[in-house]
């Protein structure tokens, strides 16, 4: 009885398997290339087997589930479909696998491509002139992959500099930083670690280079960060903060010692 239920059955499977099948196939999409950098033409081309009227194709491009482009494309009599797409601008900003969906009434079909942004292409290395207030200015050279440099300013309140930044993609900075106008420094004059705060959270980084005239360190970012603080134990040493307080606190005691004879010579 179970095998003639399996043989009366399977006539049904095969027919349904191939319905499947012949489904699947009346759709079909593809790009002209497999890789593409921000700023390229991406050709979206595929074909439909049975045109159903005036119906269009609707072209949906998906990169980690978010909709980064979506499209209606008229089908030819032939049932060819062609789309031209520029990479570049809205949320095409984040590098990896990118899916194409195409949709004809209950037909699906999918292929992949690989973008990369400019920040991921490229590094851009070159100086910063920072404003030292009165000892003028001083500069800070920098690579950053990721993002862009906006602004590098000093803090002299928390002896930090801080280097505003337009993270479009997480990415690193590296910092070449003079020690004549920011450094670490132990009482005995070693070296001591610098505080890193990205946006308020205290963050590691990595020291490459230890000269005599500056300290190259390197910090990572996440796309959207903004501030990214780089606190020492002095910042354009023209009297900072510091000094100030240790010249009060001598001035007060050298005046409370010069009262202090006086009354015991009175």
């Amino acid at each position: 009885m179970e095998f003639r239920i399996f043989y009366a059955l399977l006539p049904l499977l095969i027919i349904t398997g191939g319905t499947a099948f012949a489904q699947e196939s009346l759709l079909s999409v593809e790009t002209d290339d497999n890789n593409y950098d921000e700023g390229d033409t991406i050709v979206i081309f595929g074909n439909v087997n049975t045109v159903i009227g005036d119906t269009p194709v609707l072209i949906q491009i998906v990169n980690e589930g978010a909709i980064v482009e979506i499209a209606q494309i008229t089908v030819g009599q032939d049932g060819t479909f062609t789309k031209i797409i520029i990479a570049e601008g809205g949320v095409w900003k984040k590098g990896g696998d990118y899916t194409i969906r195409a949709f004809y009434q209950e037909h699906i079909a999918e292929s992949e491509f690989t973008f990369t942004p400019k920040s991921q292409m490229t590094e851009t290395t070159t100086n910063f002139e920072v404003d030292a207030g009165s000892k003028g200015t001083f500069d800070v050279e920098y690579t950053i992959k990721g993002g862009t440099v906006k602004n590098i300013v000093v803090d002299s309140e928390i002896f930090a500099l801080i280097v505003q930044i337009d993270a479009i993609d997480e990415g690193t900075i590296t910092l070449d930083l003079p020690r004549e106008f920011i450094g670490a420094e132990k009482q005995d004059g070693k070296d001591d670690t610098f505080i890193i705060l990205i946006d308020g959270i205290e963050v590691a980084y990595q020291e490459s280079v230890v000269g005599s005239d500056s300290r190259v360190i390197t910090i990572n970012f996440e796309q959207g960060d903004s501030d990214i603080e780089i606190i020492g134990t002095y910042v354009v040493p023209e009297f900072s903060t510091i000094a100030v307080m240790i010249l009060i606190i001598g001035i007060m005691a050298t005046i409370v010692m010069t009262r202090n004879k006086i009354q015991i010579k009175i």
